[in-house]
């Protein structure tokens, strides 16, 4: 369901559109995929370890991935300790190579280690869901079949009231319906660089952006206040990597505080056994 702030007509709805992605065309002239890859599979890696993680630090890892393990005939049969090794500082490290290794598998034995260019074939890969599909299709074979709606997308165009939907798939389905065909690749850009630049997640800078009169949001922010559609997103990916976040954190300390447990009771077990020794 879409939740349009303006006058409720298709013809005000679609000026509207027409003029948000005209200026964010304006302002952001050189937006593209951020991840650096020289084909489909480097892209479709790429994605993959993005998850949870910046885009900046999955362009640090995967030169030196990329330099070992080239394509999916290479990746295949690497080595489980080696690929967490090059891929630990993405975080999640351990399901992420497994599903670096189950997707090369998957490539090298039902598609001659090449990427496949549809939505079915992608979502079949382990590790693929709609949005690393999305951006394998629009960005590494300029096939528009859906939007990316990743952290900056959903927050954008719940802020600039072109959806109130609360899930990712929800949300690309609202956007599907809004924006013409020939924009559905480039728009997540758009969002994504005016995300980073401007609409950022706890202080968005509303003075500046390109497009406040043209957002809900904008009010209620110059103003100090939160919108109330802002309050209400709670299954966001944003909330989600928090999440997921702190269950990680905490699954250390458990770890951490079972390792000083066993050590501390190894070394009392140690002390009673010398102090038995010491008085035979």
């Amino acid at each position: 369901m879409c939740a349009i702030s303006i006058p409720a007509t298709s013809e005000s709805t679609e000026t509207r559109v027409e003029t948000l992605i005209a200026r964010l065309k304006a302002a952001y002239p050189d937006a593209a995929c951020a991840l650096r890859h020289e084909d489909p599979f480097q892209l479709l890696v790429a994605t993959i370890l993005s998850a949870q993680c910046t885009d900046e630090r999955v362009n640090k890892v995967t030169p030196a991935l990329f330099a070992r393990y080239p394509d999916a005939l290479a990746m295949k049969d690497a080595p489980v300790e080696d690929l967490e090794d090059l891929i630990r500082t993405t975080g999640f490290y351990h399901n992420k190579t497994k599903s670096l290794l189950g997707a090369s598998r998957r490539l090298a034995e039902e598609h001659q280690g090449r990427v496949p260019s549809t939505m079915e074939d992608l979502l079949a890969l382990p590790g693929v869901a709609r949005k690393t599909a999305n951006v394998v299709l629009g960005t590494g074979y300029g096939i528009a079949v859906g939007v990316v709606v990743d952290t900056h997308v959903y927050r954008l165009s719940r802020r600039l009231g072109l959806t109130r939907s609360s899930t990712p798939v929800e949300i690309e389905q609202d956007l599907m319906k809004l924006l013409p065909p020939s924009e559905w690749i480039l728009f997540a850009h758009l969002l994504i660089h005016h995300g980073r630049r401007v609409c950022i997640a706890r202080k968005p800078r509303c003075a500046v952006c390109p497009v406040r009169d043209l957002c809900p949001s904008a009010p209620y922010f110059l103003s100090g206040k939160v919108p109330p559609w802002e309050k209400s997103a709670s299954k966001s990916p944003e909330s989600e990597r928090k999440s997921a976040k702190k269950r990680s954190v905490k699954k250390k300390s458990v770890k951490k505080v079972a390792r000083k447990s066993v050590k501390k009771k190894s070394t009392k077990k140690k002390r009673v056994v010398a102090k038995k020794g010491k008085r035979r």
